[in-house]
């Protein structure tokens, strides 16, 4: 096996180098992300040689894409879940890092697939599916923790809310709804910005792949529009699922 040697390069020194720069920022910083950065590189070089070997299989037939999302999903979901846990334990809470990153996502590929907006064939539907799923995990997690954690110190209002006559769950959305938002403006971001601060992966991918810029440029299109759709459905969906759970303090939030 031959490789490029600039990747040669790379691999042997500079993505060490540039985990030490990130080891080091986040240990003047007190960030407390030492030990996450090192292990999250090492798990992305191991992940991603075990996707390569089985990627060949799930682009050729649309079943292995399928079970490929789905498998991504799962890993969403216990990613999510796991985030969540570390803000506050609520019960239930991998059926609702589930159901919202599944609602989103799946919504969103079956409106984009079904129709033929884009080819159904695996080579689209499995990096479609990675990054609408991706899209909907962050939301679900940037959303679930600061509803939780805002939740957390903003109880005296939700008291409040309850003592002039708000029902528990208009209580809790009261609180924590605008926080919620906070989760979605990621995506806002990168689509109010694409093309003047950066080039998204999926435009680049297509130009190097020899397809015009304009065609690349409609397809990333459909995966920012569609990416805002999918985390605003898991941002939706986890907030409501949270204000019909039962909090961390004992409290169980319903109509």
């Amino acid at each position: 096996m031959s490789f490029h040697p600039g990747l040669g390069l790379a691999a042997v020194v500079v993505l060490p180098l540039l985990i030490v720069i990130g080891v080091a920022g986040s240990r003047y910083a007190g960030l407390r992300h030492d030990k996450g950065i090192v292990t999250a590189a090492l798990r992305a070089v191991v992940q991603l040689a075990a996707v390569g070997l089985v990627m060949g299989f799930a682009l050729q037939h649309t079943l292995g894409a399928i079970a490929f999302v789905l498998l991504m999903f799962g890993v969403a979901t216990f990613t999510s879940t796991r985030r969540l846990h570390q803000t506050a334990v609520v019960r239930h809470q991998w059926m609702y890092c589930g159901a919202a990153i599944g609602a989103g996502a799946l919504s969103v590929l079956l409106i984009l697939i079904l129709p033929g907006v884009v080819p159904r064939n695996p080579g689209t539907i499995l990096p479609m599916g990675g990054i609408i799923v991706g899209g909907a995990m962050t939301a679900t997690t940037l959303a679930g923790r600061r509803v939780l954690s805002e939740y957390g110190t903003r109880f005296g209002e939700f008291e409040a809310g309850l003592s002039i006559g708000l029902l528990p769950r208009d209580a809790f959305k009261l609180v924590v709804g605008p926080v919620a938002g906070d989760a979605l403006l990621p995506a806002l971001d990168q689509t109010r910005t694409v093309g003047l601060v950066s080039l998204p992966g999926a435009f680049v991918g297509m130009v190097l792949g020899g397809a015009s810029p304009a065609a690349a440029a409609a397809l990333q299109l459909v995966v920012l529009i569609g990416l805002i759709a999918a985390e605003t459905i898991a941002i939706l969906t986890i907030t409501e699922l949270l204000s019909r759970s039962q909090l961390p303090d004992g409290r169980t939030v319903s109509s």
